[in-house]
């Protein structure tokens, strides 16, 4: 293993991707309770270039505070190359994938090597490669933690109340807004593996991609307006959110529930007066639950959906394709 630099991508200004620099850093050093892990493949998540662009769409009141420069990403998947003296369950050699420190934004996942809390990490499952492991932490676990378990007690920054998912059975219909998209295309299986019926909104272009992961129906939203042809659902997964989100209430039967992965506001008298509710969480790092995920991916429950495949100098270019929008499935960095 080397002993004293590697290559990463750091940011020394906020802006657009062209602030991407590829730079040579010292190769950190794990703590108590870290590994260090020999970077294969990054997951592009949308909270990379919110770090990139100085957290502008975030209130003022509840964004972190931010030093530069920065090593943005989350997202690994790689093989162990040195334990902290304290860490049981992982070796030299493992080959392991994890969301790195989230909802904090020190991942530093976007370089040939990252130190990473070992109860972030699981073993990669065997049955996908490291691109393709890549793509699921992040985009995977928010799945999860909205609509199978959320793991944990950490109280959320949107809401007073604790997230807890809708049960989810062959009795139930689940609308998923945005769902060719990394947590659209995992919630839809997910969704299927619990036997619910699915209706997926997307553009046209994406509609025979979702059909194969399972979807029901399937509503063009450049065509038609989902609040306008959808009714009577159980429960809609709203993974754009944002102050659009409410338009989807319409859609639910009384007892039902919205999910916006990026909350909006919403009126109460009408949450009232329509007999629903709107709930969400901030997804975090979960090694166990990632484990899960896992053995569904082993098991051929749960496929990972590449969009582009970038190297790692040219994270700036993954960044430009990520703008583009209309992403189907994951944008992941590849390092050599």
């Amino acid at each position: 293993m080397p002993t004293n630099t590697m290559k990463a991508i750091r940011l020394h200004e906020f802006g657009g991707p062209e602030v991407l620099r590829y730079d040579e850093v010292p190769i950190p050093e794990p703590k108590p309770g870290e590994v260090l892990v020999r970077v294969h493949a990054v997951g592009v998540n949308p909270p990379d270039w919110y770090l990139r662009e100085g957290m502008r769409n975030v209130p003022p009141e509840m964004r972190p505070k931010l030093s530069l420069p920065a090593i943005p990403g989350t997202d690994v998947s790689g093989v162990v190359a040195a334990v902290a003296a304290d860490v049981e369950g992982f070796s030299v050699g493992a080959e392991v994938f994890g969301l790195l420190r989230f909802p904090g934004l020190e991942g530093s996942a976007y370089a040939e090597y990252v130190t990473a809390p070992a109860s972030d990490l699981a073993r990669k499952p065997a049955r996908i490669d490291h691109v393709q492991a890549a793509g699921v932490p992040m985009a995977g676990l928010t799945a999860w933690q909205f609509l199978i378990e959320l793991g944990h007690d950490h109280p959320s920054p949107f809401q007073a109340t604790r997230h807890r998912p809708m049960a989810l059975n062959a009795e139930t219909t689940v609308l998923i807004n945005g769902a060719a998209g990394g947590v659209g295309h995992f919630a839809l299986q997910l969704t299927k593996w619990k036997r619910a019926r699915v209706i997926a909104v997307a553009s046209g272009t994406h509609e025979s991609f979702l059909r194969e992961l399972g979807a029901d129906e399937f509503i063009d939203y450049t065509k038609s307006r989902p609040e306008e042809v959808a009714h009577n659902i159980d429960l809609v997964l709203d993974t754009v959110g944002g102050p659009a989100s409410s338009r989807f209430l319409r859609t639910l039967k009384r007892g039902g529930a919205l999910y916006p992965v990026f909350f909006g506001d919403y009126n109460p008298a009408e949450t009232a007066k329509l007999g629903v509710t709107t709930s969400g969480t901030q997804v975090r790092s979960n090694g166990p639950q990632l484990a899960e995920l896992g053995r569904l991916l082993d098991a051929g429950t749960l496929r990972v959906a590449i969009d582009s495949i970038f190297p790692l100098a040219d994270a700036r270019r993954a960044h430009e394709r990520a703008a583009r929008g209309h992403i189907q499935g994951k944008i992941v960095l590849t390092v050599a």
